[in-house]
């Protein structure tokens, strides 16, 4: 046997391996024509996803605190601090697998009442045949051999992209991430800023009263 053959089994053998994350991410893009909730609940990690939400949409807060000039230093640590534990709340009922399936069916969530900016098209995850495959493969990541990141949908600009992240427990790959587009990431938070708002307003109410 010559001597490139163990290379070029270990090359295809590698190929073969990254192509596994998108058969699962096929089988949600089936889930989700079918809005199968029983298979997100079996193949999504709900505490890392809210998780993600809440890095996600108080980092957007605290960007846009950091560019007002009507908060002081104080006012800023305060608001922030205060941004976590609201968006954990925010978090326990804004993802669920019906808000999952929801997201990757258009990429917009409209059962959380987040009205879509004008100018940004509907884009979610189209994958309804296995020759629709080699796209998505192409915009995937592979981070060592228990992470795939895959941008949706593949061919959209970054910004307009959710970008879902899988992770292999044992032989199954599973939902742990998703980063949802910049314009939907301001959207969350500026609903952030209004519950804060209203949390502030409702602690001042009290004690304007005799």
């Amino acid at each position: 046997m010559r001597w490139w053959v163990f290379p070029l089994v270990a090359v295809l053998g590698w190929f073969a391996f990254t192509l596994t994350p998108l058969w699962t991410l096929y089988d949600f893009a089936r889930a989700v024509r079918a809005h199968d909730v029983a298979f997100v609940q079996q193949h999504a990690n709900f505490r890392t996803l809210r998780l993600s939400l809440v890095r996600q949409t108080t980092a957007a807060l605290r960007s846009a605190s950091d560019n007002d000039p009507t908060l002081d230093v104080k006012d800023r640590q305060r608001l922030n601090e205060a941004a976590v534990g609201v968006a954990l709340a925010l978090a326990e009922s804004m993802v669920t697998p019906e808000t999952v399936l929801d997201l990757l069916d258009d990429g917009w969530p409209q059962s959380l009442d987040i009205p879509r900016p004008d100018g940004v098209k509907p884009s979610g995850l189209r994958l309804d045949r296995i020759g629709r495959v080699f796209p998505f493969w192409i915009a995937s990541e592979m981070r060592g051999f228990r992470t795939a990141v895959i941008a949706i949908p593949p061919d959209a600009p970054r910004a307009q992209q959710l970008r879902v992240r899988l992770r292999l427990r044992g032989w199954t790959w599973r939902l742990v991430d998703i980063e949802v587009a910049e314009a939907q990431r301001d959207q969350m938070a500026q609903r952030l800023g209004r519950t804060l708002a209203r949390a502030r307003a409702g602690e001042r109410a009290p004690a304007a009263q005799p």
